[in-house]
């Protein structure tokens, strides 16, 4: 597939490192993105959630955002100054999607 290109803006931002203030990062691959066990109504169970360590996921009156783990492969923004990969982010990215449930899952202990 080609893709077409027309300014040098564009170019910079297909050719920019992950992380870079040009480029879009997703979160997933960050050293920052945590897994976290958020408690469920039954007694010994549990969800899974992600939450940034570095604290860049904010709601507008400043609480933590905590997302559902199943949706984590979908959480980009256009830049992070904590932003730390942790590898190829295509591979990492295409491996996450195949294995993530499709749904909110409740674990037990």
């Amino acid at each position: 597939m080609a893709y077409r290109v027309d300014t040098a803006t564009e170019i910079d931002d297909l050719l920019a490192p992950a992380g870079s203030k040009t480029g879009s990062v997703h979160c997933a691959n960050c050293i920052h993105c945590k897994l976290v066990p958020s408690p469920a109504e039954g007694e010994g169970s549990y969800y899974l959630r992600v939450r940034c360590d570095a604290g860049k996921w904010r709601k507008k009156l400043g609480e933590e955002k905590i997302y559902k783990y199943f949706t984590v492969a979908r959480r980009s923004i256009a830049s992070c100054d904590h932003y730390e990969d942790m590898g190829d982010s295509g591979d990492f990215l295409r491996d996450l999607r195949t294995t993530l449930p499709d749904r909110d899952e409740l674990y037990s202990k």
